[in-house]
């Protein structure tokens, strides 16, 4: 029997339900009596668990004694996108995890409570930090997610006048755009955006380099540049009928569900999301959300060579969203009109070899070819590396992952620091929010550095 999907139409009211966050916060009881919880150690696993070395025991300490803004001011202080953090973070592997309490009874529920002092401060409008006395440099940033705007908000507090230059009509990288509403609410991430203007950080949005200003324009302009752009959308799988309608990049996707009411209509349909890291599960969650009657995610590997977290993976279980492990797709499927009607795929095995990345290779099982039938086809498979930039530039690189200084962020050309996605891969680092916040804060530090003389200007190696 040929598949329909009910004519129902994706309302405003579905819409603030279905993309309305997850997990609630914290009350005060509730955190009061988490906070208390807390050791207070002196000299605290969790501290050094957190890529940004948020002082956990402080913070929490604060909180325990009413005192909010000295504790988001504590998160913020070592994390310009700590609000955010608090929902994105991978805490039950950092901070949570590195907690003394697992041993005993429960980790302390640090992310909740790091969401519970950053909520207060959010909602009461305060700015927290003030910018330096102006020192007459000038910095260019590259990108406004997280790992440019926490370059930002350093050289800011620091004197230095900085400009970011960003894509999008929003600042905020993918915490903006690309993490599903009902794991991470975009005014959360603008209000981090907006805590960097107000230290006097001018954002040009809209604004690409290379199209729109030149990169001799920068280097004319400024006494360095950070490089923190991020990546692109997704590449495509090289398989047919990829330009069928029905077929769509995740990061789009979710992108779609940002801003407002999604344009993308998957109510009562079969989607297969072709993918296994965290952007997948997001495409996956939110084509639930989106009324999709089935949601399927298709990888080649099995469950323990996946990307995405674990609790990424947990939450896609319980939103009803099925996995076809060791299943690759050689072609998607349309009908006369150019619609996707399936995707045909292949069952894998994994041979006893590993690959570069340490991991078990698939090969295909000869006869094993089925079709899925399906009316829409996410693909998740990574994202483009920004190759014409770093190259316009003028930087080494290899296949997009920018070769820098791993202590100060400096690349090939002493004028020029990167930070965040952009410097992820290889084998260097994991692309976490915190990460690329960290990175920012370590580039912004070493122009400080560079450019009061305290440093030579010569990278010794950059790697």
């Amino acid at each position: 029997m040929e598949h329909s999907s009910p004519l129902t139409a994706f309302t405003p009211d579905m819409f603030m339900r279905n993309f309305a966050e997850a997990e609630p916060g914290l009350n005060r009881k509730g955190a009061m009596e988490e906070s208390n919880r807390c050791l207070y150690c002196y000299d605290a696993p969790c501290i050094k668990a957190c890529p940004t070395g948020i002082n956990i025991p402080s913070f929490i300490k604060r909180i325990a004694t009413d005192n909010l803004k000295g504790s988001a001011m504590t998160i913020m202080e070592s994390n310009p996108v700590g609000a955010s953090c608090a929902r994105v973070c991978p805490t039950e592997e950092l901070c949570e995890g590195a907690c003394v309490l697992n041993d005993a009874s429960a980790p302390i529920q640090i992310g909740l409570l790091q969401r519970y002092a950053t909520d207060w401060a959010v909602n009461s409008g305060i700015q927290l930090f003030k910018a330096g006395a102006p020192n007459g440099r000038r910095v260019a940033v590259i990108g406004g997610g997280p790992a440019g705007l926490s370059a930002a908000r350093e050289l800011a507090r620091e004197g230095f006048a900085v400009v970011i230059y960003e894509a999008k009509p929003l600042a905020g990288g993918l915490n903006t755009h690309g993490i599903v509403s009902f794991r991470l609410p975009q005014s959360i991430s603008l209000w981090e955006v907006e805590q960097v203007e107000k230290l006097g950080v001018q954002i040009r949005t809209g604004v690409k380099v290379g199209v729109d200003i030149t990169v001799e324009e920068l280097r004319e302009n400024y006494d360095a540049i950070v490089l923190a752009a991020g990546m692109g959308y997704v590449p495509p799988l090289g398989i047919e009928g990829e330009k069928l309608s029905g077929v769509y990049d995740a990061i789009e996707l979710v992108e779609t569900t940002k801003t407002g009411i999604p344009t993308l209509e998957l109510m009562g349909q079969r989607v297969a999301v072709i993918g296994a890291g965290n952007t997948a599960i997001d495409a996956a969650t939110c084509s639930v959300r989106l009324g999709a009657e089935s949601v399927k995610m298709v990888y080649r590997r099995t469950r323990s060579e996946m990307t995405a977290y674990d609790f990424e993976y947990e939450f896609a279980k319980q939103e009803g969203v099925e996995f076809n492990w060791l299943t690759l797709p050689r072609r998607i499927v349309g009908d006369e009109l150019g619609n996707v009607t399936g995707l045909e795929c292949v069952r894998m095995k994994l041979t006893g070899e590993t690959g570069k990345d340490g991991r078990l290779t698939p090969m295909p099982v000869e006869g094993s070819e089925f079709v899925m039938p399906v009316d829409a086809v996410v693909i998740a498979i990574g994202q483009k590396r920004r190759i014409d930039l770093i190259e316009s530039l003028g930087l080494e690189h290899d296949w997009g992952v920018v070769r820098i200084d791993r202590k100060t962020g400096r690349t090939s050309d002493p004028m020029i620091y990167a930070a965040g996605d952009i410097v992820f891969g290889s084998g260097n680092g994991e692309a976490m929010v915190v990460s690329a916040a960290q990175q920012g804060k370590d580039a912004a530090y070493a122009i400080v550095r560079q450019l009061s003389g305290l440093q030579d200007s010569v990278v010794s190696s950059a790697v």
